[in-house]
């Protein structure tokens, strides 16, 4: 088993490597290194190391998803295949019903769509065509996004299609460090269900609310197509890969960035914030209300 130093070099070097800012990088790396020559580390070991590993990087470099995980199960700690990847992910879509747990039409003819997982466009098309089928010829929808634990950019820009007439609205870039190249993200000329336009929508975040939901939430907001109804969301904006340590630890290095076409920047570290800040276990009950009074 690796001892605690071998560890942090072989995380740091992950990340200076592949880190979407390297000036963050390098001033992490003199972070952590300065408390491991230290001996702040010494005493510490599984999670509780990878947990104070994970506190003094994102000290020095706010980023939600810069961290040193550890899981109980031993993992392969060959280099990760990006096939494999996409693999797990798709089947992890398909387990979770590509991501809707559940829909809803609500007394006075009010939309309501449950997301857990921003799923694969290619994949989830279907299911999100039913889920937005559904909610058709409702008056208004309310897309609750409170459990929503991250997914898919390409998924994101789908879901957000639906709530714009055409194709012509340009969403967000992403820049990727190892290539230098920035991808646009459009909105969609074909959806498999009627776009949903002419009417409120209301989101709802929590605390929780991550990455790809936080893209579909400030994406829609910044639009001015959504008004944001929860709490201020976790703030993880930038795509992430994932590198194996030992069996039992994983370094997660963003290597890429979000900037929204209207504002020029995204959520990272400080999360999207709510048009009405309410306590998650609200927030449906606060856009429900807001809603019906809109219609009256």
């Amino acid at each position: 088993m690796p001892g605690n130093a071998e560890i942090i070099n072989s995380g740091l070097d992950r990340i200076v490597a592949g880190y979407v800012f390297p000036e963050r990088a390098a001033e992490a790396d003199r972070a952590v290194r300065a408390r491991l020559a230290a001996g702040e580390y010494d005493a510490l070991s599984g999670a509780a190391f990878c947990a104070a590993v994970t506190t003094h990087l994102q000290e020095a470099c706010p980023d939600k998803h810069l961290r040193l995980l550890w899981q109980d199960e031993p993992r392969s700690v060959e280099p990760a295949d990006d096939d494999k990847g996409r693999a797990a992910f798709l089947a992890l879509m398909r387990a979770e019903n590509q991501g809707i747990r559940r829909s809803e039409q609500l007394d006075g003819n009010i939309g309501y769509l449950d997301v857990r997982w921003i799923p694969d466009a290619g994949q989830g098309a279907r299911a999100i065509g039913a889920a937005m089928e559904l909610v058709t010829h409702t008056r208004a929808l309310l897309l609750d996004l409170r459990g929503c634990r991250g997914g898919s950019p390409a998924g994101a820009a789908m879901w957000c299609s639906y709530f714009f007439p055409d194709d012509e609205v340009h969403l967000n870039d992403f820049f990727e460090r190892s290539t230098g190249s920035t991808r646009q993200y459009w909105t969609l000329p074909y959806l498999p269900a009627p776009r949903y336009l002419d009417r409120p929508v209301y989101v709802l975040t929590s605390a929780t609310t991550f990455s790809g939901g936080e893209d579909v939430a400030y994406t829609l907001q910044a639009h001015g197509r959504a008004e944001v109804i929860g709490e201020v969301t976790e703030g993880g904006a930038h795509p992430t890969d994932r590198h194996p340590v030992t069996e039992h630890i994983t370094v997660t290095v963003p290597t890429a960035r979000t900037v929204n076409s209207v504002t020029g920047t995204n959520w990272e570290g400080v999360g999207v914030q709510p048009d009405r800040a309410v306590p998650a276990d609200k927030a449906l009950e606060t856009a429900y209300g807001e809603v019906r009074k809109r219609l009256m």
